[in-house]
């Protein structure tokens, strides 16, 4: 009775029986190991093809790559100005179109004096009609379009409730950064096609990587431009032309101006996951030809990845909690 009642004796016993499970459940444990190391190790390769290869190895020019004429929609907003003036820096000619040309007119000249390019303004607004594309299409006109820059309005992320969005503010978010963005698309494409060559790159959010709180507008939107990146690069990559769907996290204010094109509306200082505008836009630009849908800086290609690793109803949960009402 003494051996029976032996808890050493029964836990020999029950290994015993037991040891053929202990192995099945250790080889899975090792499998899913390996797996989730094999991961990690991709998305580091991943990380270096994209973030560092390509400004360490030489590449040819953009110009000869793409074109000579770049056409930006959505230039107000800091991270597209900062990525018109990279693009200026690489000796692209920029047109600007606008709504409002007071900012738009004095960026343009400022490119001009610092970096010897061309630029030129369209003003104009789609939202009444078919016949507001004419001044853009005689811009175009007989030019080597090679770039293509929609970007999500910077308002949108500002917390907000779907229900307090005025209706006619709601129908005017829609147009510009759906309807408006489409359209450009369709306006650059041909000539992009007919010429095999250029790039089409959709500013949008991290947003659309995880359902914000008070931000419905802005994950709605970015997530139709990520999908309408994804879909476009399907489609049209095999004839020459490369899209991309650029998701940056937030951003620190560029002089006056703040800039935070992910969950925050609020100004913040710079830092080595809160870029500047203008650091964003230099190490975005050095992924074009190389990854059709990324963060385009690398600190928030970390932060994108630790994000993945959160299930979603976790996700969920936790925004819930936190800004539950009290």
């Amino acid at each position: 009775m003494a051996a029976v009642d032996s808890f050493q004796f029964l836990y020999r016993e029950v290994s015993r029986s037991c040891s053929s499970y202990f192995e099945t459940l250790a080889l899975v444990g090792a499998v899913y190991t390996a797996s989730r190391a094999i991961v990690l190790l991709g998305d580091c390769c991943t990380l270096v093809r994209v973030h560092f290869l390509p400004r360490m190895v030489p590449c040819r020019k953009l110009t000869q790559r793409y074109g000579d004429w770049a056409v930006i929609y959505g230039a107000s907003e800091p991270v597209a100005k900062a990525y018109a003036e990279e693009l200026a820096r690489h000796g692209i000619n920029i047109i600007f179109v606008s709504q409002d040309g007071t900012s738009i007119t004095e960026t343009a000249e400022s490119l001009t004096q610092t970096y010897e390019v061309e630029t030129a303004v369209v003003l104009t607004d789609f939202s009444q009609g078919h016949a507001k594309t004419k001044p853009l299409k005689e811009a175009m006109m007989g030019k080597d379009i090679g770039f293509l820059v929609n970007c999500v309005d910077e308002s949108l992320t500002s917390p907000q409730s779907l229900i307090e969005v005025p209706e006619q503010g709601l129908l005017d978010q829609v147009n510009k950064n759906i309807a408006v963005a489409t359209l450009m698309t369709r306006l650059v494409l041909p000539g992009m096609v007919e010429r095999s060559r250029g790039a089409v790159v959709n500013i949008s959010s991290g947003a659309c990587c995880r359902p914000l709180h008070g931000r419905v507008t802005l994950t709605a939107v970015t997530g139709y431009l990520d999908s309408f990146s994804k879909a476009l690069h399907l489609e049209y990559s095999s004839r020459g032309i490369f899209v991309q769907s650029l998701i940056p996290f937030q951003m620190a204010s560029s002089g006056e101006q703040p800039s935070s094109s992910s969950s925050s509306s609020t100004s913040t200082s710079e830092g080595w996951f809160v870029p500047k505008p203008e650091v964003y836009a230099r190490h975005a630009i050095s992924t074009l030809g190389v990854s059709s849908r990324t963060t385009g800086y690398w600190p928030h290609t970390l932060q994108y990845g630790l994000m993945r690793c959160i299930p979603e109803w976790i996700w969920v949960l936790g925004s819930r909690m936190l800004f539950s009402p009290s």
